[in-house]
Parts: structure tokens; C-alpha cells; sequence
């Protein structure tokens, strides 16, 4: 079994690392370059920046934030939030990203991520997803809806089949965020992930809900999770990464070594 990786997210918005509850009440909580460094120095394995109001507000993302968090960290590094275009795409990797995620701009224009894979390779380039349970229905089959503009507006789209659709297309993998268990801290939601993550064949991160450790065994024993992107957890102080990785190891969970 390859190494499960641990990633932090950081949600910024107006400069501030942020935090909110299903994408909702969001508060400021501290400046995202620090917060990259400490959590760079704790030892997790990658770090995620979203520029999470740019898509809504129709503006660029925060290029001089990227750019001086990626100074501070030397670890796989991703960035999402306005990107729509190549040009954006180039940008933000010069400014130090090695990932780019595309989340709204990839459901109104899909073929941005052919477009991205071919000018920087799959590996480069992520699908952000967000996602809610809804009833079934002839246009949404899995019981999960896409959402774009930062969970603010359904998109009448089925959650499965918008995966494979990006896979096709050229995403090297998808980041999967429930919009229903996005801050609650009650761990993942574990039939989406596994729904993903049993349909695809590129690697899924399970994304909103971790509020302890057992959640992300949780997440990877129960629905075969690639990685598992935690926030309030780490934000809090209420785990560090060295306490996550050591219960991953207790159950004999792949996960790389703390340096």
C-alpha cells in the first residue's frame, strides 16, 4: 500500500487564513504564510491554499499570498480559487505552486482541464470538488450534487459522474469536499469518498469533517481515501501532525515519517 498522505488546508480570505461550518459563519484565524511554516515545520506531507471568495467575487487570486507561502515550505504545494485560464494556471505555478486546482472555472469551461494537463501534465493539475446529498433523481443518479462559487450554487450535476468525466479529461486526482460534513469535526463523509474513490482510478483526497484522528483512519480503512485534508483539527491545536501520524501507524496505516 502506497503512504497515505496528510494535507493541510488553508481557506483564505482578504489575506486571513479562515475557518467557517458547511461553508458558512466563516471566521479570520491567523495569517496563512505563518501558518504554512509552522505546519511545514510539524512535518505534514502537503499543503493546499484556497483563495476560497476569488471564483464568487469574479477576481484573480491572491498571486503575492502564494507567492510568499511557497518561500516558506518545501513540500508539495497546491493552489485554487479564480484560476480560469491558462495564463492563471502559469502564474500561479511561477509564483511557487506545484498543483493547480480548479473547482467553479472546471465546471463552466471542463475543457480547462484538458487544456492544463496538456501544457503542465496531469500530475499539475487537481479537481476540486464540492459536493451535497440530494435526493435521487433521472439528472443526479448518485445522491450527490456538484456545487460551485464556493458551495453557494447547485449545479444540477451528478457528483459521480462529473469525476469520471475529469478523469477523462486529464485530472491526475480529485479532491472531494462534502459540503454536509465541511467544518462539523464529525469525521468524513465516508459514502461519498468511497463512491469516488471505488470509481476512479486517480487518487482521491478526502476533503471536510475531520475532528480527530480516528476519522482519517477512518476515512482510509472505510472508503480507501488516497489522502485526507484536515483544517480545524490542526488550526486548534487540537492534534498536531506527529499525533496524527503516530495513531496512523498504531493500526499499521502507511503514512511517511515525521523529519
Amino acid at each position: 500500500m502506497l503512504s497515505k498522505r496528510i494535507i493541510i488546508c488553508l481557506d483564505v480570505r482578504d489575506g486571513k487564513t479562515t475557518k467557517g461550518i458547511r461553508f458558512k459563519g466563516n471566521v479570520d484565524i491567523g495569517d496563512p504564510v505563518a501558518m504554512a511554516r509552522q505546519y511545514y515545520e510539524e512535518g505534514v506531507d502537503e499543503l493546499v491554499f484556497y483563495d476560497i471568495t476569488a471564483s464568487h467575487e469574479k477576481r484573480d487570486i491572491m498571486i503575492d499570498v502564494v507567492d510568499r507561502v511557497a518561500r516558506e515550505i518545501f513540500i508539495p504545494f497546491s493552489v485554487g480559487g479564480g484560476i480560469r485560464t491558462i495564463e492563471d494556471m502559469y502564474r500561479t505555478l511561477d509564483a511557487g505552486a506545484e498543483k493547480i486546482s480548479v473547482n467553479t472555472s472546471a465546471v463552466i469551461n471542463p475543457d480547462i482541464i484538458a487544456q492544463g494537463a496538456r501544457k503542465f501534465g496531469n500530475q499539475c493539475i487537481v479537481l476540486g470538488m464540492d459536493a451535497k446529498k440530494v435526493e435521487k433523481t433521472a439528472g443526479i443518479p448518485c445522491g450527490y450534487e456538484v456545487y460551485i462559487n464556493g458551495g453557494r450554487k447547485p449545479m444540477g450535476m451528478d457528483a459521480l459522474q462529473w469525476a469520471l468525466k475529469a478523469q477523462d479529461l486529464g485530472a491526475g486526482e480529485i479532491c472531494l469536499n462534502s459540503i454536509d460534513a465541511d467544518g462539523t469535526n464529525e469525521g468524513y463523509e465516508l459514502s461519498l469518498t468511497a463512491l469516488i474513490s471505488g470509481s476512479v482510478s486517480i487518487p482521491v483526497i478526502a476533503s471536510g469533517g475531520a475532528g480527530k484522528p480516528e476519522h482519517i483512519s477512518d476515512v482510509f480503512l472505510k472508503a480507501n481515501a488516497d489522502a485526507a485534508l484536515i483544517a480545524s483539527m490542526a488550526h486548534y491545536g487540537w492534534y498536531s501532525i506527529g499525533e496524527i501520524k503516530d495513531h496512523l501507524k498504531g493500526l499499521e496505516i502507511p503514512v511517511r515519517d515525521v523529519v
